[in-house]
């Protein structure tokens, strides 16, 4: 089964860089410098900021459907992330180096498969979930803080 993520779009991002501290602020995100390796993996190279980069923590709505499951939470982007990742049939280095709540949705947007896995096995959880049918897609959550990482579609 092939399947494939990709990073969110940077455009939606892009203008919130050029803002003050302030300004951010004001909006509710947040810019913080990179202290400690490993520490802060964007959403648009689904990769880690290195040590001395700047990302903007943000509140992101991931799974804004109408259902009981609807959710927004913090997120990273890093200021020079200026193109998506789009990887097939693998788990990019963020995911890969984490522990993932993975969580099979149908199509109205329901949650129909769960589990957790550590991310360098993930690849056979989410094939186990698309076995089944009734999954459209999976969202991957870091397991320890919660947050989301990515969506993961059919190829």
């Amino acid at each position: 089964m092939s399947f494939r993520l990709a990073g969110l779009d940077p455009a939606p991002f892009a203008h919130l860089h050029a803002l003050s501290d302030d300004e951010l602020s004001a909006r509710g995100v947040v810019r913080v410098r990179i202290e400690a390796k490993n520490s802060a993996p964007c959403r648009i190279s689904l990769d880690d900021a290195e040590i001395g980069e700047q990302v903007l923590l943000v509140n992101h709505p991931h799974q804004p459907a109408d259902t009981p499951y609807k959710q927004q939470g913090p997120i990273f982007v890093r200021e020079e992330a200026n193109n998506r990742a789009d990887i097939a049939n693998a788990l990019p280095p963020a995911l890969a180096r984490r522990t993932l709540s993975l969580r099979g949705f149908d199509a109205d947007h329901m949650m129909i498969e769960a589990g957790l896995v550590e991310g360098a096995d993930g690849a056979a959880l989410i094939e186990r979930f698309f076995a089944n049918e009734n999954v459209a897609y999976i969202d991957a959550h870091y397991a320890w803080r919660g947050c989301f990482a990515a969506t993961i579609t059919r190829a």
